[in-house]
């Protein structure tokens, strides 16, 4: 079922748009680190380099765009008050970006105070975004499936955020911690919880409405989202349970939640095929390649589960990283990106330009079809270097850069240019100096 969006308490455009602007910022970085360190950033997960280029994607990109839709979302459509927008934004944005950048710094400098430094911004960034969220999302009597995802997905950046902070410790004051299962538990909480949820939940919303599909069938909006946060916590609870149970639940739970993701992708993959558009935009586009990649994923996570040999190989890990991480919620992100910011900058120049008599550029001119298909383009070769790199790193690290980072800048340059042309439309409404239009 979708909501009717309430308008009236669309946030200021600074509010979601400082968010989305700095998020091709950070992916850019992510691709010159690969392309500094080349091969040693994909031989093993643990790598300093590698740790750091995750981070600049999972917090750098992905938390950063969702934290900006979701300040949007909450008060757009589920019609939530949000308390000081303006406030919030620029406090969770600022902590955030110099979290992330103290972090990835830390890592590739090994200096335990940049650590410290660290966990106070991005704690700081994420208690502020929780408080804020959460002041009037849990006071909702009846929640609809998207609030009950957005609701779940709080609860696991919660989880992802203190297991963080444990790991970090581990770094910055030398704690003796079990940091190899603190990391794979921060890992699997942030990645499929808070962002898979996030945009679980969003999809709910986002796919019937822009990609003019039939809403979701019930028994996926009731339980898909609560069937991945149970059995992701019976997961995490499985290495605390003696070996013997342990041996039997923990498989069973990760095989569970590989089949709820396997179910989404297939559904919302067939939704997209009945939509009433039947050309595909840029956006159809992104959403397939995203859950292709999902299901690609999900299909070597199980494959994993019952291949041993499979999943000690060293590349697995980097590429079901690649596979999820850029190939599903990035690839989600950024085609939902060329929805919300030409909707948003069309939007907020409804007023001011019609005040003047005129209209608002049509959203599609904003930024075109065809701009956002070749970025696309651009962004499919990208996936497909990064995902082999892994088996070829000497070979493909090097040109999965370059291809990351073109596609990366081109994203942040097509949202550039829709912000040049609200900038220019309001300057084109304002009267010149000495003009009375009562006289006009």
């Amino acid at each position: 079922m979708q909501r009717i969006l309430s308008f009236e308490q669309t946030p200021s455009l600074s509010v979601p748009l400082r968010f989305f602007m700095t998020a091709p910022l950070f992916a850019t970085l992510a691709a010159i680190l690969l392309f500094w360190h080349g091969p040693d950033a994909l031989v093993s997960r643990w790598s300093p380099s590698t740790l750091a280029l995750t981070h600049l994607l999972t917090l750098g990109f992905l938390s950063m765009t969702m934290a900006g839709a979701l300040i949007q979302i909450l008060q757009v459509v589920i019609g939530i008050d949000l308390p000081w927008p303006r406030t919030t934004a620029a406090v969770v944005h600022g902590l955030l970006t110099l979290g992330c950048l103290l972090l990835v710094a830390g890592f590739l400098l090994f200096i335990p105070v940049l650590f410290k430094l660290a966990l106070a911004s991005l704690m700081g960034a994420f208690l502020w975004l929780l408080v804020a969220s959460g002041a009037g999302l849990w006071r909702i009597a009846q929640p609809s499936p998207i609030v009950v995802a957005i609701r779940l997905a709080l609860a696991a950046l919660a989880v992802t955020a203190a297991l963080g902070a444990a790991a970090a410790s581990a770094f910055a004051w030398s704690v003796a911690l079990p940091l190899i299962e603190i990391t794979n538990l921060h890992a699997a909480w942030g990645l499929l919880a808070w962002v898979g949820l996030l945009i679980i939940g969003v999809a709910f919303q986002v796919v019937p409405m822009f990609q003019v599909t039939p809403v979701y069938p019930k028994l996926v909006t009731r339980w898909l989202a609560w069937s991945i946060f149970l059995l992701l916590a019976i997961w995490s609870a499985a290495f605390m349970l003696p070996a013997g149970i342990s041996a039997w639940l923990a498989p069973l739970s990760s095989g569970l939640l590989g089949m709820a993701f396997l179910a989404f992708g297939v559904v919302t993959l067939h939704l997209l095929k009945q939509r009433k558009r039947p050309q595909p935009d840029a956006t159809t586009l992104f959403w397939r390649t995203g859950l292709v990649s999902l299901l690609l994923c999900t299909l070597a996570w199980l494959a994993g589960l019952w291949l041993p040999q499979l999943a000690d190989a060293p590349w697995y890990p980097l590429m079901l990283g690649m596979l999820f991480i850029v190939g599903f919620a990035y690839s989600v992100v950024n085609g939902m990106l060329y929805k919300i910011v030409p909707f948003l900058v069309w939007y907020h120049l409804q007023q001011p330009l019609s005040e003047q008599g005129r209209k608002a550029p049509n959203v599609r001119q904003i930024i075109t079809d065809h701009v956002a298909k070749q970025q696309c383009y651009a962004h499919l070769l990208a996936l497909a270097l990064l995902v082999a790199a892994p088996l070829w790193p000497q070979l493909l690290a090097y040109p999965a850069a370059i291809a990351f980072g073109v596609s990366s800048c081109w994203l942040g340059i097509n949202l550039l240019r829709a912000v040049r042309i609200y900038q220019l439309s309001l300057v084109a409404s304002k009267p010149a100096p000495g003009h009375n239009p009562a006289t006009a």
